[in-house]
């Protein structure tokens, strides 16, 4: 189901690199714009915009609005995927950009409950919704933008452009808000210090929209434009021509993003509210992770085109489902240093799995379909998993009073994922 292109039609070297680039720039960016809010939710959000004398309805309160960002990635996915099939790739990442960052930067300066009751909790969940959109679309066209620039046989790495932008977001957003949080006293960053992580995404949507408008329609999706092979409904067609592939694609997708919301999302949460730790312990695991993650996604998505799409994913399925039971006795004891090294090992499992799922969701789809089909199974799946992920680690936790409830979750959502793999189609490495 994958388009090679013949070798005078292969794109020159520095175009790769472009599309790598402008792939991971924007993905980067918008990565910032969410992850940003989701650190906020944990911190900050509960206080300002849902003030309660209990802090735990508070922060559930604010996991809520978190989970809208998912919620409305579908409909980013159903419109710009279909889009992308349609107009091409690049003029529907230059929208979802501005989408996104527009979106973060009116968060910014949004009043908080305290100067407007309840109106502001409720243009939060409206910008938060349509961060969500934005998100929504921008993943399936900038995988394909990288991927299909490069050549069939490295495509794991090349994709993989698109899987930094997660990690490099959450570090950048991690990295501006801890700078804050030491420079600021706390009076001053809840007063309006935690804004000013929101009003630098203007900066970067500047950049971000210079490097794509730049950028070449890729050769794939030139290819069927001269074939006239563009598809008339893309969206109709994936769930009636390719519907095991959308599976697939779905149930794949699943247990990453249940992973990554334990150890960048309610890690926050349990580790100030249940092990009385400073919150900037959390946040350096979640860096470190995150830089760390700058490397080896990369390598993931090299070492899944030698060795297998399948095999580096499930590697990482496994140990991401074992490791919570792990983590949370070795945390339990109370030592700053084992919760820094549990985030990062946890982290380190979630990149196993990131780096190669790119290119094997896209893999999935033939190439009239394929950004309507990747966004559809990106947006999906990020409803079914990192949509109600905080929330559910949060109702766990407080329902049963341990952390093996929790646990027992992410381990399922892992099973979930090696099921996906193994309906995958098998010419998908």
């Amino acid at each position: 189901m994958t388009q090679a292109l013949p070798t005078s039609a292969r794109p020159a070297r520095k175009d790769l690199i472009k599309a790598f680039v402008a792939s991971l720039s924007g993905t980067s960016l918008e990565w910032y714009d969410f992850a940003a809010y989701s650190v906020a939710s944990a911190l900050v959000f509960g206080q300002l915009f849902f003030p309660s004398h209990d802090p735990l309805s508070g922060t559930l309160l604010a996991f809520s609005t978190y989970a809208v960002g998912y919620v409305s990635r579908p409909l980013g996915g159903f419109v710009f995927g279909r889009l992308g099939d349609v107009l091409g790739r690049k003029q529907v990442l230059v929208i979802t950009l501005l989408i996104t960052g527009i979106s973060t930067v009116f968060i910014g300066l949004l009043p908080t409950h305290s100067q407007v009751g309840a109106l502001g909790a409720v243009l939060l969940v409206v910008l938060r919704f349509a961060q969500g959109v934005g998100i929504g679309g921008e993943w399936g066209g900038a995988v394909l933008l990288s991927s299909e620039f490069g050549s069939e046989k490295h495509r794991g790495f090349w994709a993989s452009a698109a899987q930094i932008g997660p990690p490099a977001g959450n570090l950048l957003a991690n990295g501006v808000l801890a700078a804050l949080a030491a420079l600021l006293t706390q009076e001053q960053f809840m007063s309006w210090g935690w804004r000013v992580a929101f009003l630098l995404s203007a900066v970067l949507v500047l950049f971000g929209l210079w490097i794509r408008v730049k950028l070449e329609e890729t050769p794939v999706f030139k290819e069927l434009q001269e074939k006239g092979e563009q598809a008339g409904a893309p969206v109709r067609d994936v769930f009636t021509r390719e519907p095991r592939a959308l599976v697939a694609a779905i149930l794949s997708r699943v247990g990453p993003d249940v992973l990554y919301a334990l150890f960048t999302v309610f890690v926050l949460t349990y580790a100030t509210q249940q092990l009385n730790m400073p919150k900037s312990w959390a946040v350096t695991g979640v860096m470190l992770g995150s830089t760390l993650q700058l490397v080896l996604m990369p390598l993931a998505g090299a070492l899944s085109d030698r060795w297998g799409r399948r095999k580096v994913y499930a590697v990482g399925a496994i140990g991401a489902g074992v490791w919570p039971f792990v983590f949370f006795p070795m945390v339990g004891e109370g030592s700053p240093g084992l919760l820094i090294f549990g985030v990062v090992i946890g982290l380190v499992w979630h990149a196993l799995m990131y780096g190669p799922q790119a290119a094997f969701v896209s893999e999935q789809f033939s190439p009239a379909l394929r950004a309507t089909g990747s966004s559809l199974a990106y947006t999906l799946a990020g409803v079914i998993g990192g949509a109600l992920a905080p929330l559910l680690f949060t109702y766990l936790f407080a329902s049963f009073g341990t952390w093996f409830a929790p646990a027992c979750y992410l381990t399922a959502t892992c099973v979930v994922t090696l099921i996906g793999l193994s309906l995958g189609r098998r010419n998908a490495q």
